[in-house]
């Protein structure tokens, strides 16, 4: 079984390599899984979109 991909892009979010992350509607449960396991998953929020896209960044002063 491979690695879910957003394990990378969240440990990118919070290392500071990108400044948000976008997850279309159509891939956001995979996404879900890997947020909830994530032990730094409360340093970053998500706006929902139109269309059901959420767009997540780092929380500012954490």
């Amino acid at each position: 079984m491979s690695e879910n991909p957003y394990k990378l892009k969240i440990d990118q979010l919070i290392a500071g390599e990108i400044s948000e992350l976008i997850v279309p509607k159509a891939e956001f449960m995979s996404f879900r899984d890997v947020y909830l396991a994530h032990p730094e998953r409360k340093k970053i929020a998500g706006e929902a979109r139109l269309g059901g896209e959420v767009r997540y960044q780092m929380i500012k002063n954490q």
